[in-house]
């Protein structure tokens, strides 16, 4: 059997725990309870647990410490977190250390159901434990699954037609139970801005919008599909038409339930995107694409709310026309690496009432499109972008989280800056390394008659070119560093050696004296003899 641990600093609460489960026919048994983090770990150690169910803050260790320390005492140990306080960042953190699930207080018999069965399922996978006929009965209702998901698929691909698809065709070959009503396709968009450091938590939302759809809507239909794709949870209903009203309170429920999860996801933003309902599965594009349009305009309209009466609109026009308006001051600022005046031509665009005129879907086309411009001018010019696809793609990804469309600006603008920043410097030590071979050649061969074409011939440039780089770089002119050099060299030998001026003359590269002692006395404001007097 599964063994399981409950860790609550509430006595009642674990009282609730162990009596809101027929744990036996789980095959699972409950072999301990703690009250705090320590007994919790010593509990760990002594009783060697498959499954800790333990709130998330408790005396002694907290529930994030003592999770983190019951991983070094036992890698494979399954969590389920309990949770009834609004702290994002111990959920957040939970789920690095490898939490499997989370539940929220009130506890729901139904959802800690889901739950268990769940990390039941992880047991005899990781155990290899699971029958024969169990390891059949998951591997066929895989492949229903990822068939039922082909019916998506389809919808998503931007050039399918289904206009022509009929209910048998649709039942047999994705093997749905649809019947005569109305489709209708409703969306969960799951935000957390554009860091990173969220990215963990989503497919665990993810998963819980899927399962509230399926416990508030299955009920009112026919039939329904769920889909799953990075931050967006798809639900396909079929139903009666007579149920529309009935449903449609049903999906305020949805949403409700989904922004109970801010209590321990606070950073998250939840929006239900309703597309138009169609009487035939002909009409599944248009459905799919009036829901994508609905959670689209959370960046216009703002989240947690239910968007619906959204029309689908492909036209590209007012796309097309922003960007022919930015191309051409962004490709001039780009040519010369000017950063300020790329930020200011965004700014510049931002501002034009077109952009105010944007739906969300066109907001974030016309940011994923200036991404790929940028990217295409900077080649354009012959300037190198270290990993210039991932950059794009990462864009895109983190772009679809953002929560509005002043957070999507802002994360586009950083993008291309951070980019720039980036180029420049790269440019910067580009341009940088022929001139320390180039001040390098000069240490040594200050002696010798060295010339600008010889030093800039070194450098790989022309002589004007190498000229203007190297006081860029430098902050002197060439023959001022070349004097600074032979003058410093020229004080050593007075100081340190007993040679005469005209051999000090020629040892730091010069063959007229007079010209020595002139370049000399200007670098120190005394004459050689005169510099030996006093420092010698």
């Amino acid at each position: 059997m599964i063994r399981v641990i409950i860790a609550d600093d509430e006595i009642n609460v674990c009282r609730l725990i162990r009596g809101l489960i027929d744990w036996e026919s789980l095959d699972m048994e409950i072999v301990g309870t703690a009250h705090n983090g320590v007994e919790a770990l010593e509990m760990i150690q002594s009783l060697n647990p498959d499954l800790m169910i333990t709130d998330i803050r408790m005396p002694g260790y907290d529930g994030l410490e003592m999770i983190r320390r019951a991983k070094d005492i036992k890698r494979d140990l399954d969590f389920i977190i309990i949770s009834g306080y609004r702290h994002f960042e111990y959920a957040q953190n939970a789920i690095k250390y490898g939490v499997s699930d989370y539940l929220l207080k009130p506890i729901n018999k139904e959802d800690f159901m889901v739950s268990l069965n769940k990390m039941h399922d992880r047991y005899l996978r990781r155990t290899e434990r699971m029958s024969r006929e169990e390891q059949l009965k998951k591997q066929l209702q895989s492949d229903a699954d990822k068939l039922r998901a082909g019916l998506f698929t389809e919808l998503l691909n931007r050039g399918a037609d289904t206009s022509g698809l009929t209910l048998e065709t649709v039942n047999e070959t994705y093997r749905y139970h649809f019947q005569p009503g109305l489709f209708q396709v409703c969306a969960v968009k799951i935000d957390c801005g554009f860091d990173d450091q969220y990215q963990k938590a989503i497919p665990i939302l993810g998963d819980k919008a899927v399962r509230i759809f399926d416990s508030l809507l299955r009920g009112d239909c026919f039939d329904m599909g769920l889909f799953l794709q990075d931050s967006t949870a798809c639900c396909l209903l079929n139903y009666d038409g007579e149920r529309k009203k009935q449903l449609r309170r049903h999906l305020k429920a949805v949403l409700d339930e989904l922004m109970m999860q801010k209590a321990a996801f606070e950073q998250f933003e939840f929006t239900l995107g309703a597309g138009a309902a169609c009487g035939d599965v002909g009409g599944l594009k248009n459905a799919f694409q009036t829901a994508r349009c609905a959670i689209g305009e959370r960046l216009v309209q703002g989240t947690g709310r239910l968007i619906e009466g959204i029309a689908a609109d492909d036209s590209p026009q007012r796309v097309e026309a922003l960007l022919a308006e930015l191309n051409k001051p962004l490709s001039a600022a780009l040519e010369v690496l000017d950063r300020s005046a790329v930020l200011g031509a965004l700014e510049n665009l931002r501002e034009r009432p077109e952009w105010k005129r944007l739906s969300g879907l066109e907001l974030l086309s016309l940011s994923e499109r200036i991404c790929e411009m940028y990217l295409r001018r900077l080649r354009d010019h012959q300037i190198a972008v270290c990993g210039g696809d991932e950059l794009y793609e990462n864009f895109c990804a983190r772009a679809d989280r953002c929560r509005s469309a002043e957070e999507l600006f802002r994360f586009l603008s950083e993008t291309i800056g951070v980019s720039m920043d980036r180029i420049i410097e790269s440019r910067k030590q580009a341009d940088a390394k022929p001139i320390r071979l180039a001040k390098q050649y000069i240490r040594q061969h200050y002696m010798e008659p060295v010339s600008l074409e010889e030093v800039s011939g070194v450098a790989g440039f022309s002589p004007s070119y190498f000229s203007t780089l190297f006081k860029k770089e430098s902050g002197s002119s060439f023959v001022d560093y070349l004097c600074e050099i032979r003058m410093n060299r020229a004080k050593e030998l007075l100081r340190e050696t007993n040679l005469n001026i005209s051999a000090v003359c020629e040892q730091v590269g010069y063959s007229d004296l007079k010209y020595f002692t002139k370049n000399f006395k200007r670098c120190t404001g005394i004459k050689p003899n005169e510099y030996r007097k006093l420092y010698s």
